[in-house]
């Protein structure tokens, strides 16, 4: 680039060329030059959070009296800017940066001083658009505030899509009865509503664990400041921020009431984050479930028929593969991934500051966002068109030696074994060997070994 395309920007360190038409200043230049790591940014939430805390400072200095309505205005008609997304390009520095986020956190600064002084008023990025705050309570904060919104606005509305999904099918293959399966061996007879309603189950407690950990994932340490003592913010400061920033959210955010536990801490992040792996391996479980059920379609168990989405094969023809699930399998292994980083994120709390706040909430928020999505996907392309093989259903249960264990109570253990074995050596029913070997009627038989009943548990015979 010539000269002409840059323009120069001050700072404490000194003078530093900045593109032209960034919108930001000497210090996101600064980072952009040392941390040329990733290229990965924050991502788009956490940018919208830190347009909305800005904001609701703004807002609570003027209720203190602290800063001049007209740059308070300005501050909070650019924040607005920043929240809505129309400058996301202006928000370059990569994940991998100083541990406190404080780039990123100049880089708003920067950013929203820069949009209000080309609306006619001057506003410094330090003096004005962060006044009463640190980088140090700013971050944990946009952490927070970042995966609140992506968890009350996508995670759980997702999650309760999937659970009714599954819910309505269950409902809707409740006549169904199928071999259940143990250690992936035939076991006694479950319906699809069963195993369907089980699914259910785990999402809906997932989303009740979620709920659970939100608890403290919506208490901010905004007010902290530097080191937790709150030097240089108004006493009145943090409880006045959390009044506007639920009133702009529509979420009941708190102050924390141990601003040094707030700073020092990614707790409440690990916690959450220990949640979304629950959900992870829920899903996971459920994925794989899917897959085998609909393996085949010949030589596999072929129970059911996933929606058939796109051709499965560049060299086989007519091949289709289950690739819902299997996306749903890749995002559970990335959750469970960025847990493990988040885990270890949390343990850099020295002192007084987390060290790796910016890692923290780049994987919080992706993982958010991605069982969010899978969630949706797996209920609309995978659960609610998926069509059962009854003829498959029925022929294994027909076949399904392990039906013998009901008749425990009426022929006993050993005499039930050598029914089983008989049934697998020479390839009979359950019923025709039972004939063989016991003094049963087949009326007695039939009725005893009927799946359907034996769905509903209890002593046949009874």
């Amino acid at each position: 680039m010539s000269k002409q395309d840059f323009r120069v920007e001050k700072d404490s360190m000194g003078e530093l060329q900045v593109p032209q038409d960034a919108l930001y200043g000497a210090q996101t230049q600064r980072a952009i030059d040392n941390f040329p790591i990733s290229g990965l940014t924050m991502p788009r939430e956490f940018i919208r959070a830190l347009g909305q805390i800005k904001a609701a400072c703004a807002k609570a200095n003027i209720d203190l009296g602290l800063i001049d309505e007209n740059i308070a205005n300005a501050i909070m008609a650019a924040a607005q800017q920043v929240s809505d997304g129309e400058v996301d390009s202006h928000f370059p520095v990569d994940v991998f940066q100083t541990g406190s986020g404080t780039s990123s956190n100049m880089n708003a600064n920067e950013v929203i001083s820069h949009l209000a002084s080309n609306a006619g008023v001057e506003v410094h990025p330090n003096d004005h658009v962060n006044m009463g705050q640190s980088s140090n309570d700013v971050i944990p904060t946009a952490i927070h505030v970042s995966a609140c919104i992506g968890i009350h606005e996508n995670l759980l509305p997702a999650l309760d899509h999937l659970a009714s999904t599954l819910r309505n099918k269950a409902k809707q293959v409740e006549q169904f009865v199928k071999t259940g399966r143990t250690h992936l061996m035939d076991a006694m007879p479950v319906t699809l509503a069963q195993e369907l309603n089980a699914w259910a189950t785990q999402i809906e407690n997932g989303s009740a664990r979620v709920k659970h950990a939100l608890k403290f994932l919506q208490q901010l340490a905004q007010g902290g400041t530097a080191v937790g003592t709150g030097i240089n913010a108004h006493p009145d400061f943090a409880d006045k921020f959390v009044t506007h920033l639920s009133t702009s959210t529509g979420i009941q955010f708190s102050s924390k009431p141990d601003k040094f536990e707030g700073l020092s801490t990614q707790d409440a992040a690990v916690e959450m984050s220990g949640q979304l792996k629950t959900i992870a391996v829920s899903m996971m479980k459920i994925a794989n479930d899917l897959r085998w059920m609909n393996s085949g379609p010949l030589a596999g168990l072929g129970e059911i028929a996933l929606p058939a989405l796109q051709p499965g094969s560049s060299i086989m023809p007519g091949k289709v593969n289950p690739v819902i699930p299997e996306a749903t399998a890749m995002v559970c292994a990335q959750v469970i991934g960025n847990d493990a980083t988040i885990t270890i994120g949390g343990q850099a709390g020295n002192f007084q500051l987390n060290v790796m706040l910016p890692v923290i909430g780049y994987n919080l928020v992706q993982s958010v966002n991605l069982l969010a999505n899978s969630a949706r996907l797996m209920a609309d392309k995978a659960i609610a068109g998926f069509t059962v093989n009854e003829d498959a259903l029925t022929d294994a249960l027909s076949r399904n030696p392990i039906l013998v264990t009901a008749l425990n109570s009426v022929i006993g253990y050993e005499k039930g074994a050598a029914v089983a074995k008989k049934a697998y050596a020479e390839g009979l029913t359950v019923i025709e060997s039972a004939l063989a070997l016991t003094d049963l009627s087949e009326e007695e038989l039939k009725k005893l070994l009927d799946p359907a009943q034996l769905t509903q548990g209890g002593i046949q015979g009874l």
